[in-house]
Parts: structure tokens; C-alpha cells; sequence
């Protein structure tokens, strides 16, 4: 589970990896499925559990048909 929700859009979304590229492609086939995986990446405005409201860079892997699974909070960009 999240520890903060996403309250903006996601901008400067960047490919990080795709397919081979992502270390962890096995692990992600096998709990979500086949599709064209990428890893990216991209910042949003997040809010924390304790309510505080940041600027963060987030990344995520995302494949066709099945969306984006597994975002994570890299850094606070404020």
C-alpha cells in the first residue's frame, strides 16, 4: 500500500527501460501478466499520510491493457 496519494498530474514523464531493460521483467509478468512492459518515470505533486503536500519525482511500471502498477516515491523535489 501507498504511503501518499498522487494529487496532480504526472509531467515530464520520461522511459526509464523497456522490456529487457527492467530487471525485474520476470517478477512483473508473473504477478500481472504479458504486455510490453516500461519502467518511467515523472513528477507530481503527492500528499503524504500526515497531510503534508510535496513535490516528488515518482516512477512506475506501466504495460498496455494493464496500466500503470507499483508506483514508488524516489525523491522530494522541494
Amino acid at each position: 500500500m501507498q504511503s501518499f496519494e498522487i494529487i496532480s498530474e504526472t509531467n515530464n514523464i520520461e522511459i526509464i527501460a523497456v522490456e529487457s531493460g527492467i530487471r525485474d521483467i520476470g517478477r512483473l509478468r508473473k504477478l500481472y501478466g504479458p504486455g510490453r512492459w516500461r519502467k518511467l518515470k515523472g513528477i507530481a505533486m503527492i500528499r503524504l499520510a500526515n497531510g503534508r503536500i510535496h513535490k516528488a519525482e515518482l516512477h512506475w511500471y506501466e504495460a498496455h491493457g494493464i496500466g500503470k502498477r507499483e508506483i514508488k516515491r524516489k525523491r522530494y523535489l522541494d
